[in-house]
């Protein structure tokens, strides 16, 4: 187990700066960034995460959430510990709020190349970087991401989007499809709620669906914090604005680690996001975590014919011919 290098910092006096994400932290000597996994000594910036996997699993590609990067095929699916936020509401705070612990943290070492082998041998078409920020363990994720395209596999990022210019434009080349969570339309929520902002986040979707990747975007809906119509219509209306075909996962927040002050959100208020998503201009708006309410299939948006069934995170029946629908021969946009 050899440490790393980071990438992507300057020298400032004794202090770095961290380029990675987009906090831009500086790091004294001795000291981590807000993500307590990336430390400078003396001068060099080191990611104190690198190889030491905290969990890896066997995963549908639909639980990324990914509903358009190849329904019904398998994701091997890793993580490190540590974030650059720190999100009230996290839902694997157990991994990502545990960064400045990582010696305390179980973990198995592994080089890149055994994650790929790791991914071949289970039958999975893709590699996940994902559960805790990827970005956080990027010269992992990259270098891992390099021999899976070697090898023939496909790799997706889960992401809350929050990396700087520098970070995604190193990224975009070596990843196939992305997942940016878009937690509110608000910055005020991003502050106080997530201890990021905004902006950055909205660049990416941006910047990665303009250079040909395969972008969807997941919303917790949060009862009386991010789930007004207003914003609703506002976060939908910049989706459309990037790319109408752009899936969109509006999902059930449950009360968790910082946050259980809140119900659980209501079915009823993940249909009208959806309603509200598809009268905004989105072709594909989708139900999460909530089983039976409808709002998972795959629906053609020139014919209406429905061409992938889904229960929950499971594909019942694909009837795609060649990415298109098998009524109308409309393409539908994704990757197949």
């Amino acid at each position: 187990m050899v440490l790393k290098e980071g990438r992507l910092y300057v020298a400032d006096g004794e202090a770095v700066v961290c380029s990675l994400c987009a906090h831009r932290c500086r790091i004294p000597a001795g000291r981590t960034g807000i993500c307590g996994v990336r430390e400078n000594r003396a001068g060099t910036l080191y990611a104190l995460s690198y190889g030491k996997v905290s969990a890896a699993h066997v995963d549908p590609v639909e639980k990324k959430p990914l509903f358009h990067f190849l329904p019904g095929t398998l994701t091997y699916s890793i993580a490190t510990v540590g974030c650059n936020f720190t999100c009230l509401h996290c839902q694997n705070y157990s991994l990502s709020q545990t960064g400045r612990q990582i010696e305390r943290i179980g973990y198995q070492y592994h080089e890149p190349a055994e994650i790929v082998e790791s991914a071949l041998r289970c039958g999975c078409s893709s590699i996940s970087y994902t559960y805790s920020e990827p970005t956080v363990f990027f010269e992992f994720a990259y270098d891992c991401a390099l021999i899976a395209r070697e090898r023939g596999l496909k790799n997706i990022f889960v992401s809350n989007g929050f990396m700087t210019p520098e970070a995604a434009a190193l990224l975009a080349p070596v990843i196939d499809g992305i997942n940016i969570d878009i937690k509110s339309f608000s910055n005020e929520f991003y502050v106080s709620t997530c201890g990021g902002r905004l902006q950055p986040v909205l660049d990416n979707v941006r910047y990665f669906s303009e250079h040909g990747l395969l972008v969807e975007a997941t919303t917790l809906i949060i009862p009386g914090l991010n789930d007004s119509e207003d914003e609703l219509d506002r976060l939908a209306g910049f989706i459309v604005s990037v790319d109408p075909e752009m899936a969109w996962h509006v999902s059930a927040f449950r009360p968790t680690y910082r946050m259980t002050d809140r119900p659980p959100t209501a079915a009823s208020t993940l249909l009208r996001a959806r309603e509200i998503g598809l009268a905004a201009g989105l072709h594909h708006v989708y139900i999460g975590n909530v089983r039976g309410g409808g709002g998972e299939d795959t629906v053609c948006p020139s014919c209406g014919q429905t061409v992938v069934y889904r229960s929950g995170f499971t594909v019942r029946r694909n009837l795609l011919e060649q990415g298109g629908c098998p009524s109308c021969g409309a393409p539908i946009a994704g990757v197949w």
